[in-house]
């Protein structure tokens, strides 16, 4: 890496740093300050939600697993287009209607504060974890690409992200996904035909590429498996506590439904995309190490770029990535605030309540830092991320959900199913192996984590209407939701919806400018960076001009 992409690199962080820290006057209260006001466009929530879910793992976990197995990868993405399909029909408009500021508000409403507590540490101490997960991979690019140590890479990052997400708010989340976003088009568009040159071409890269790579399944990543983790996506997509945000921030039932589908739209299309170059690589330099496999994907960057590209294809990936971090972080401190400070101390005003949230994303956000400085001790990130979805996803997740479809739960009900399935799939996990000799694999692990909570919330509903129980829970959360006041301000709400289109504007069309520069500085493929930076120029135009 040159100098040229260094400086790259430093502009394209400061262009999403000033972007994230121009809302720090927004955060006025609660829902201004973690749910944009409550009236987000639906294409800013769906995209965010894209690079929220996106960004954790596509360049280092699945591309990890593309550069090793193949088109698994591709087949393993897929099952969250599937997800966020399912989502957009029937689950995310179910979110929206709820009128609850976070998934913990809705637990406390529908299932009771006592219920609600108990989901909100497991949240919080599992978000630690997730998010710890999350900024590795930002810290693995840095070290592939510039030589810095993966740890102090991890501390700079980490510190960089709380500080404008502590100051922003979910504005400063939002705005900075949706820039990385078309930053991350621009810049695949541009590697992927490069990738194919430098392999020769199509029908070369087949010819050359190891035997079973284009298998939809292998021995590791079964159809069963597939099955599993297409539940597992459904469950964490829909239900979340992160990206529940994204479908209770938007205005209307009809603006959550359009969430889900551009999620899986976007879905569809980009594991194809982007998949494919750590492939190729593969064909090119088969001999990677254990744990070397992790940074394919900038390798195969940093094979065919031209000068300065790296640099902007480095910023967009470091930030795309650190967006699942800050996504989680600005949820986690709304959660901390508006559901456990605000319970303690129900006199705290907004502002009180805005500068509670900022300090708890701070705090968060350190100890997300001393996670991921751990990751590596826990087997690398494809393990760490693979066995946190096996054992919380559907434990956690999908008991509340079904909460938001059955009158017949109940907080003891649905409390029950999660503590018994995570224990159940801890025991798999770190004491089966040692104590009755079983030990699971990948599939088996993702089916067990997936089946337990289904099969136990299966029998409990059966239960639960054959005997014909109260619903008293249900209908006191029905009474309480009709008296439920929207008190958004529209005009303040318009006004913001405003501003974050014309902050968005700004930041595309300083990148297009950007990349029509690097063009000139570009010693093979001109043409194609300078028609691709004009696209991007021309697109920010578009969206400062709407914004009028």
């Amino acid at each position: 890496m040159n100098n040229i992409d260094i400086i790259v690199i430093l502009v394209f962080t400061a262009l999403v740093f000033i972007c994230g820290m121009s809302f720090s006057k927004s955060g006025k209260n609660m829902k201004s300050f973690f749910a944009a006001g409550g009236a987000l466009p639906w294409w800013m929530s769906g995209l965010s939600l894209f690079m929220s879910f996106f960004s954790a793992g596509t360049f280092v976990v699945w591309g990890s697993i593309a550069y090793s197995s193949g088109w698994v990868a591709v087949s393993i993405q897929w099952t969250m287009c599937i997800a966020g399909v399912i989502i957009g029909f029937f689950i995310a408009p179910k979110w929206q209607k709820t009128k609850a500021l976070t998934a913990a508000e809705f637990i406390a409403d529908r299932l009771g504060v006592s219920t609600q507590k108990i989901y909100t540490y497991l949240f919080l101490f599992i978000s630690i974890f997730t998010t710890g997960a999350f900024l590795y991979p930002v810290a693995k690019i840095v070290e592939v690409s510039t030589g810095i140590p993966i740890s102090t890479s991890i501390i700079v990052l980490g510190i960089l992200i709380l500080i404008y997400t502590a100051v922003g708010g979910l504005w400063a989340v939002i705005v900075t996904d949706v820039l990385q976003f078309i930053v991350l088009t621009a810049a695949v568009l541009i590697v992927l035909p490069l990738s194919f040159d430098k392999i020769g071409g199509i029908d070369n890269f087949i010819a050359k590429a190891p035997e079973h790579f284009f298998d939809f399944t292998n021995s590791e990543y079964t159809g069963l498996f597939m099955v599993a983790f297409g539940l597992y996506n459904l469950f964490f997509i829909a239900g979340n506590w992160a990206y529940v945000q994204r479908y209770t921030s938007v205005a209307t039932p009809k603006d959550a439904k359009k969430v889900g589908w551009l999620f899986g739209a976007l879905y569809t299309i980009s594991p194809l995309i982007w998949m494919v170059p750590p492939m190729i690589y593969k064909v090119l330099n088969p001999d990677l190490g254990n744990l070397a496999d992790e940074g394919a994907y900038l390798l195969m960057c940093k094979e065919v770029l031209p000068v300065g590209m790296l640099g902007l294809m480095l910023g967009g990936m470091v930030f795309a990535t650190s967006s699942s971090v800050n996504t989680t972080l600005n949820i986690s401190a709304g959660v901390l605030a508006n559901d456990i400070y605000k319970n303690m101390f129900p006199k705290t005003t907004n502002q009180g309540l805005v500068r509670v949230g900022r300090i708890a994303t701070v705090s968060l956000g350190v100890l997300t830092i001393i996670i991921a400085l751990l990751v590596p001790y826990f087997g690398g990130i494809v393990e760490v991320v693979m066995s946190l979805a096996a054992l919380t996803g559907g434990a956690m997740f999908l008991p509340p959900l079904w909460a938001l479809f059955s009158k017949h739960q109940t907080g003891k009900s649905v409390l029950s199913v999660t503590i018994i399935s995570l224990v159940i799939n801890a025991f798999f996990k770190f004491f089966a192996p040692d104590l009755i000799g079983i030990t699971l694999g990948r599939a088996m692990e993702m089916v067990v984590g997936m089946g337990i909570p289904i099969l136990l919330l299966t029998i409990l509903e059966i239960y639960l209407i054959q005997s014909k129980s109260k619903t008293s829970q249900y209908d006191d959360y029905q009474k309480s939701f009709e008296l439920k006041e929207d008190v958004s301000d529209e005009e303040e709400d318009d006004r913001s919806n405003k501003k974050g289109t014309r902050v968005i504007g700004v930041g595309v069309a300083s990148t297009g400018v950007l990349i029509i520069i690097l063009s000139f500085m570009a010693e093979s493929a001109k043409w194609l960076v300078g028609g691709m930076g004009l696209a991007i120029l021309l697109l920010g135009i578009f969206i400062i001009r709407k914004s009028k």
